[in-house]
């Protein structure tokens, strides 16, 4: 790791309790930040919509404080959606969106290619009149993108340096049907603007990172390291996930919490990779 301060941060969305992946990633990022006094910050990411649910978040600071941690919060994202509208707008400007009407189902019967994402989405709507009547997302044009910017890399701590790869995503959504911003703009936006220097998360979002380089690049942003650590996997190898209901059945951090488990003794075992029965940490 360098010598310089960390600063580092933890970013939950309030959609469902946090689970014991979630605290592996928030003691690994507090720890980070804190090996050389840097500094571990909270973001609230609560822009999903009906999804986003505000009494959760009071349950995660709750959570954290249990597991031991000490951080500094920053503005939630629902206090930030002008910077995601004037990004967007400045990309617009440039001529790399363009809007897209299709659903999940009409990319999936256009015969879509599996991606590291999901199905990487086959310009259906590039180049082509939309109804401006009708609800459009709006869609970066990965290829203009790249001739603007050029080759690109970036940096993890744990595999090295990295050639940058956003072709193999598509022409990912930036601003959804239902909101001013998906998560690769809105996250890559606030890194910036928190002065996040390494962004601790886990490897499943090892393949956005290709995609967040190149915004950094498109809107002149600094660019951080990356720490794409292991994730939590239950006992059939799936990975911990609040869709499939982690937060309870003995994995939730509010069901130990409430329960009386001690909460720093919860986070020294994880430090340790001494996990609870049923989880362990995925080889990949």
């Amino acid at each position: 790791m360098p010598t310089t301060a960390n600063v580092t941060r933890f970013a939950p969305s309030p959609n469902g309790p946090l689970h014991l992946g979630h605290a592996f990633s928030a003691v690994m990022a507090h720890d980070l930040a804190r090996a050389n006094g840097g500094r571990f910050l909270l973001r609230i990411e609560d822009i999903d919509g009906p999804r986003s649910r505000p009494e959760l978040a009071d349950e995660f600071r709750r959570d954290l404080a249990w597991l031991g941690l000490e951080w500094e919060e920053v503005p939630a994202q629902s206090t930030r959606l002008g910077s995601y509208r004037n990004a967007a707008a400045r990309l617009e400007a440039m001529g790399l969106l363009y809007p897209c009407t299709c659903t999940r189902k009409d990319i999936e019967q256009a015969g879509a290619t599996p991606g590291p994402e999901g199905l990487v989405y086959p310009g259906t709507c590039k180049g082509r009149p939309v109804d401006p009547a009708q609800p459009a997302a709006l869609r970066l044009d990965i290829v203009r993108a790249l001739a603007l910017t050029g080759p690109l890399t970036w940096e993890d701590a744990l595999t090295g340096v990295q050639q940058a790869d956003p072709l193999a995503l598509g022409d990912v959504v930036l601003v959804r049907k239902d909101l001013p911003a998906s998560y690769h703009l809105a996250a890559t936006l606030d890194d910036a603007a928190d002065g996040v220097t390494l962004v601790t998360r886990g490897a499943d979002l090892f393949a956005a990172t290709h995609i967040h380089r190149l915004l950094q690049a498109l809107l002149d942003l600094p660019v951080p390291r990356w720490h794409h650590h292991p994730l939590l996997v239950d006992e059939t190898g799936r990975k911990l996930a609040k869709r499939r209901g982690s937060g309870g059945s003995g994995f939730g951090l509010a069901e130990r919490r409430l329960r009386g488990e001690d909460g720093p003794a919860l986070a020294a075992s994880l430090r340790q990779h001494n996990f609870p029965a049923g989880i362990s940490l995925a080889s990949t």
